[in-house]
């Protein structure tokens, strides 16, 4: 037994000089004991025990008010886990006995041998170790049998038919009468994904299975637990009796109450079988595609095919929409712009999409949209990559609609102003821009000038008294910021970048970044991997 004490001891006499021996006679911590208090009486020990909810509690039988018996039944009836030792005289053996009927771990005789005390001591005390190891196995084993009836669950969903063939001995008998999947997703789970810190992740998605699990015991669920992150399963009984939209509306309202988060629910058509459950999540992810058409979080459930019931055709490429978009571009023309993009959104709903199917088809128009207006030397402030990210993060087709239009208006506004503005800063702020989107290219001051319309000799001067730059310093330090992020957030070697940022001889690159830098790029790279 380790010095550590790791169990409570009371102590009940009404002769403090017993209490006093008790104490003082026995080595608790050498057996892992400490004695948290004393009592002289019945009803000063359950006090005491209601404070410090002892382990273990060491009692005389005789005692005035309520005796040793008493009191151990009151003790056992609250916690029959917790050891009672009961003190008795040589006269009063039949009340020890009772006590051993009653639940007593052992009794003692007066006068107390404090040899054989510790003799029982060490054996209670090896009870209650044997209790503790058998509660963490138990606890264990359990915890495994959730975690492999997970797992079991998951395989099915994921279409291994044969999951985990050395544990067929857990019962799935549940999943054969008629049962339907609900799929819980978080909204908005990507942005959610990129704000919260890894602790914060873990327990946001703690508190939300918490709240599924207990809502699920209230609503009579068969199983719940969670597939991918940010997204949850939970299968009911289908009774026939059970409006399972209100069920899952219900279970948005739980989580958006204790967990202040946002949710949509998918629900399967009616399945039976625990093979079928592959079949199921498809089915319920199904219907979540028609959270990409509502505005707000909801309840979606999958109907029942009928015999005849057309199904959506394949989502071609709107030629007519790109064409009036570029268009559109080409003339600055806002208000046909905002048309073509409303044709486009009918056009995707009218063929009821994934939101997957949808997503690819506007990257593919915001992508020939950018580049027309890169064509067209129009571009302002577009910062395509995250104009992607957001389409991505989109939550419905609206919101992805908003995002292309208002992103197309501010090139397209900027463009005017720029046009009905050329004086000498637009028209050198229009070179910068050039220069921007042009530095990878062997770009010459030559056609710099032809972009602004100015002669190569005033667009020299100009540029330096406006920027503060000749042409030449500019654009080696677009070059330069470019290779500096190159370096410091990919693994690209260096010879790869020279040519990525406008050069083609790789010596020549690594002269003029130590030049500018003071450092080689191999060591700016280095130096920048100490800084992460």
């Amino acid at each position: 037994m380790g010095t550590a004490a790791k169990y409570k001891v009371i102590l009940v006499d009404d002769e403090p000089i017993i209490l006093r021996s008790l104490q003082a006679a026995i080595g608790w911590e050498e057996l892992g004991l400490t004695v948290v208090g004393t009592a002289r009486n019945g009803e000063s020990a359950l006090k005491l025990i209601g404070e410090h909810s002892p382990d273990m509690v060491i009692s005389d039988i005789r005692m005035p008010g309520m005796d040793g018996i008493a009191l151990m039944k009151e003790v056992l009836s609250g916690n029959p886990k917790r050891i009672f030792i009961v003190i008795s005289g040589y006269g009063e053996f039949e009340y020890a006995r009772e006590a051993l009927r009653q639940g007593a771990f052992d009794y003692l005789l007066k006068p107390i041998d404090h040899e054989e005390l510790t003799g029982m001591l060490q054996r209670a005390a090896a009870q209650l170790d044997a209790r503790a190891e058998n509660e963490r196995l138990l606890h264990s084993v359990k915890a495994l049998s959730v975690m492999a009836r997970e797992r079991m669950f998951s395989e099915w969903i994921e279409g291994n038919d044969r999951p985990l063939g050395h544990m067929q001995w857990m019962e799935n008998s549940e999943l054969e009468q008629d049962y339907v999947m609900a799929v819980v997703q978080l909204d908005r789970f990507l942005r959610l994904n990129e704000q919260w810190l890894p602790d914060e992740k873990r327990l946001w998605l703690f508190a939300v299975r918490n709240i599924l699990e207990e809502w699920s015991l209230q609503h009579g669920a068969l199983t719940v637990f969670p597939f991918h992150s940010g997204e949850w399963i939970v299968v009911f009984a289908a009774d026939g009796g059970t409006d399972h939209v209100r069920l899952g509306n219900d279970l948005i309202l739980q989580i958006n109450k204790y967990a202040k988060l946002s949710c949509s629910v998918g629900i399967s058509r009616v399945f039976k079988g625990i093979g079928q459950l592959s079949a199921a999540y498809r089915s319920a992810t199904q219907a979540l595609y028609q959270r990409f058409y509502s505005e707000r979080e909801g309840v979606f459930a999958e109907r029942e095919e009928q015999p005849n019931e057309a199904r959506p055709t394949d989502l071609k490429y709107p030629k007519q929409v790109e064409s009036d978009l570029l268009e559109s571009a080409r003339t600055l023309d806002l208000q046909r712009m905002e048309a073509a993009f409303d044709d486009l959104k009918l056009y995707i709903e009218r063929h009821a999409a994934a939101k997957e199917t949808a997503e690819r088809l506007l990257v593919e128009i915001a992508v020939v949209l950018y580049r027309q207006l890169e064509y067209a030397n129009l571009l302002a402030d577009w910062p395509l990559d995250g104009l992607l990210q957001a389409l991505h993060e989109a939550e419905n087709l609206q919101e992805a609609i908003s995002l292309l239009k208002n992103a197309a208006a501010r090139q397209m506004e900027e463009s005017r102003r720029s046009q009905a503005k050329e004086d000498g800063r637009s028209l050198i702020e229009k070179a910068k821009l050039y220069i921007m989107n042009h530095y990878h290219k062997d770009l010459g001051i030559e056609e710099v000038a032809e972009v602004v319309d100015l002669s190569i000799s005033h667009f020299c001067t100009l540029f330096k008294q406006v920027s503060g730059y000749t042409f030449l310093e500019y654009l080696t330090e677009c070059r330069m910021e470019k290779a500096k992020y190159i370096l410091k957030n990919t693994g690209v070697k260096v010879y790869q970048i020279a040519s990525m940022v406008g050069y083609q001889d790789p010596k020549y690159f690594t002269q003029v970044f130590k030049k500018t830098t003071g450092r080689t790029p191999s060591e700016y790279r280095e130096e920048s991997s100490y800084l992460v």
